[in-house]
């Protein structure tokens, strides 16, 4: 497992219902893969914003993910609801995912994570900055 950047942080998945842990930990795993795999992205920030864990580089968004004990069936990858980001997404990947408005990825407790496609929405996210001026975030 990836070390944490913060106390604060890791204090938070810690905090997570047994269930839900191993989840978001996954889901943090695939914000480190994509960040190693991916060449122009520069030092990769953990940190909490808003109680909810949060990732960026310089070359792009902020990224949080979160579980919320008022929807108890879901977790969510949130983006910045002032980007093209989740609009993209909705062209590239429609009904793959299911959203909430122009701010988050809703996924269910009893679906698979589609990887490949979280992966793609990761790296547009944390190289936005370098592909907002093109149609499409340039795919």
């Amino acid at each position: 497992m990836i070390s944490f950047q913060s106390d604060e942080v890791e204090v938070k998945f810690q905090a997570y219902p047994e269930d839900i842990r191993p989840i978001m930990l996954q889901l943090r795993h695939l914000v480190f893969e994509v960040a190693q795999e991916t060449e122009e992205l520069e030092h990769l920030t953990e940190t909490l914003k808003w109680g909810e864990p949060s990732y960026c580089c310089k070359s792009g968004s902020t990224l949080r993910m979160d579980w919320k004990e008022k929807n108890p069936t879901s977790y969510a990858l949130y983006f910045n609801c002032n980007s093209k980001l989740v609009d993209t997404f909705k062209t590239l990947y429609g009904s793959i995912f299911s959203y909430e408005g122009n701010r988050a990825i809703v996924f269910r407790l009893d679906e698979e994570i589609p990887i490949t496609e979280v992966k793609h929405c990761i790296k547009l996210t944390l190289t936005y900055h370098k592909v907002k001026h093109l149609s499409l975030l340039g795919v």
